[in-house]
Formats: structure tokens, C-alpha cells, sequence
């Protein structure tokens, strides 16, 4: 079985609500077990004998769909992967309070990473700073991630893919909970 961890895009932000406990049941529904969850935005852990996270990810938009009537992205990582996520962390000597990394849905085009010119982007604060490695962004925003441009509206519209943000202690915290699973 594989220990996967799976964050959903914008629930429990406006008008998507979704329970915890709720959240937990409709992973089991799909035939995950155990199932843990990690704070209300949309953290789940969970183990499956399934190997293809697409397809995983499919199975969980499609039955929050027929479950509450609205669409949601989910952003698969194995534990694996988690992993090498946080060792790869290239700010390592920044504050961690001002750390966050979005994750994509897959590895973007190169030709769509160029459209991301920092110095052209009106609003970029000037201490902010980003890293794209494979399928995740690591992002230091010295003035807190409600301040910044650089959210998931504006890596999705710049590189066509699906994307979700999570701080550095959640990233971490998710690690700790799917290793102990």
C-alpha cells in the first residue's frame, strides 16, 4: 500500500464547506484506509492499493462532485515524494514562518516557466523570492503570503495547471502524519 497525501484546492473558503469528518467519510467511500486529515483546508492522508495519484485524484473530485454539487482540484504527492520535497527545500536559511510551496498538478512546460518574469510583475514586493523544482514552487515571502501576487490564481493562469499552496509547518506536518499512518 502506498501512503499518499492528497490537498484540495478551495474548500472551506466561501461557499465550499466541507466537514472534516465529512471529508474522512468520502474518502472511505472510495475504498481508502485508513484516512486522516490535517487542519480544514483540505489535507487528507491516506493509504491505497491504487498506483496512478491521476486517477486517485479523479475518484475524490468526482464523488465531492456528486456529494455537494461543486468542483473541486485536489494535488496528489506520495509520502515519498513529500519527502524529497522537504529535503529539497532551496531556502533552507530563511525564516520558516515565511516559507510556503505550492504544489502543481504536474511539471509545467518550459516554453509556460518563462512566462514568469519576477522583474515585470507589477506588485512583486522586492524581498520576495521563488523556486521552481520538478512540480512544486517554494515561494519566501518575508511579508506573509496574503500579501503577495504570487498565489495560486497566478501560477495556474501562467503555467496552465492546477495549483495549491500550503505553509512550511503544514508541508511538514503532513509528512509527520502520513509517516506515522
Amino acid at each position: 500500500m502506498t501512503t499518499y497525501i492528497s490537498m484540495i484546492r478551495g474548500i472551506n473558503v466561501g461557499s465550499k464547506r466541507i466537514k472534516m469528518a465529512d471529508l474522512m467519510d468520502i474518502y472511505i467511500s472510495i475504498g481508502f484506509k485508513p484516512v486522516k486529515t490535517y487542519i480544514q483546508s483540505g489535507n487528507v492522508i491516506f493509504k491505497s492499493n491504487m498506483d496512478d495519484p491521476d486517477d486517485l485524484g479523479q475518484r475524490i473530485i468526482q464523488k465531492i462532485f456528486e456529494t455537494y454539487n461543486y468542483h473541486v482540484e485536489v494535488v496528489i504527492r506520495t509520502m515519498e515524494e513529500l519527502r524529497t520535497v522537504i529535503k529539497s527545500n532551496p531556502f533552507g536559511d530563511k525564516e520558516v514562518e515565511y516559507l510556503h510551496v505550492t504544489f502543481l498538478s504536474a511539471i509545467p512546460r518550459e516554453d509556460m516557466v518563462h512566462t514568469i518574469d519576477l522583474e515585470n510583475i507589477n506588485g512583486i514586493k522586492s524581498r520576495e523570492e521563488l523556486k521552481l523544482l520538478s512540480k512544486e514552487i517554494y515561494l519566501y515571502f518575508p511579508e506573509g503570503y496574503g500579501r503577495t501576487k504570487l498565489n495560486n490564481n497566478f501560477f495556474e493562469k501562467k503555467l496552465g495547471l492546477n495549483a495549491t499552496t500550503r505553509n512550511w509547518k503544514t508541508v511538514n506536518k503532513l509528512l509527520e502524519i502520513a509517516e506515522k499512518l
